[in-house]
């Protein structure tokens, strides 16, 4: 089976903020100190609302065969609708599990709203029976279904009072967690020219999922002890052998 974790970071989308204010003239910072405090007067927080983020990174971990990996889409310099094209590009090359932290209630409903803006086809993502029985009954977008498995709403019982946190989970299973970084930060950082700093940022966060989704599978019995001391070990070794300083980094913080 391939599984594909991932993750996205995103930034305002000052362009529509500018549309939805009325705040023609203003640099991109103004635009988004707007969209902030717009959000936090009327939702109590500066978390804006999910049509009104755009994306600057995409992270996965590909676990495919006998091989391991995890990259960010593209580089730095890749525009929004060709990291979202990437992604459900390998959708429908793999056709995989996909495993996320709260990709149901914010990442998949980003890449929706980010793919219809940009024109992007994702026909096998949005299969649901008509071309492939199989779908019927297990595709992407069924809350219940295992093509898409959100480990926040699943691990919560589906209790929005029961969520944890990914950095909290981390914890609780001694991962690294965020290494110093948060996603308050994402936009600090891409105003500050710090692209890269967000892409390994995104990549940490992948590799955490994909550390909580193998001890999940172990707690339901897909992986036995050994099977998952093997699968943990894959992933010392992947960080071990990387050159990239922020895997070092999420290695030097991981206790064995």
């Amino acid at each position: 089976m391939t599984t594909l974790v991932f993750d996205i970071e995103t930034i305002p989308d000052v362009e529509l903020g500018r549309r939805v204010f009325g705040l023609e003239g203003l640099a991109d910072e103004q635009v988004a100190k707007a969209m902030f405090a717009h959000a936090r007067q009327h939702g109590g927080s500066e978390f804006l609302p999910l049509e009104q983020h755009r994306i600057v990174a995409i992270s996965c971990v590909l676990r495919r065969a006998d091989t391991l990996r995890v990259w960010s889409l593209g580089d730095a310099s890749t525009g929004e609708a060709e990291l979202i094209q990437r992604f459900f590009e390998g959708i429908e090359r793999y056709t995989p599990q996909l495993v996320s932290w709260n990709g149901s209630g914010f990442d998949l409903p980003v890449l929706h709203y980010r793919a219809l803006r940009h024109g992007v086809v994702a026909r096998r993502y949005w299969e649901t029976g008509d071309e492939d029985q199989s779908f019927k009954w297990n595709n992407y977008h069924n809350r219940y279904h295992a093509r898409h498995l959100d480990l926040m709403d699943v691990i919560s019982g589906f209790q929005s009072r029961g969520r944890a946190s990914l950095t909290d989970m981390a914890y609780l299973l001694g991962l690294p967690g965020k290494l110093g970084f948060s996603g308050a930060a994402v936009w600090p950082a891409y105003v500050a020219g710090n692209l890269e700093g967000i892409r390994r940022y995104c990549e940490t966060d992948v590799l955490n999922t994909w550390l909580v989704f193998l001890h999940f599978e172990h707690m339901r019995g897909h992986l036995d002890a050994t099977e998952l001391a093997s699968e943990i070990a894959r992933v010392r070794a992947l960080l071990g052998e990387s050159p990239e300083p922020h895997l070092a980094e999420f290695l030097a913080a991981w206790p064995a």
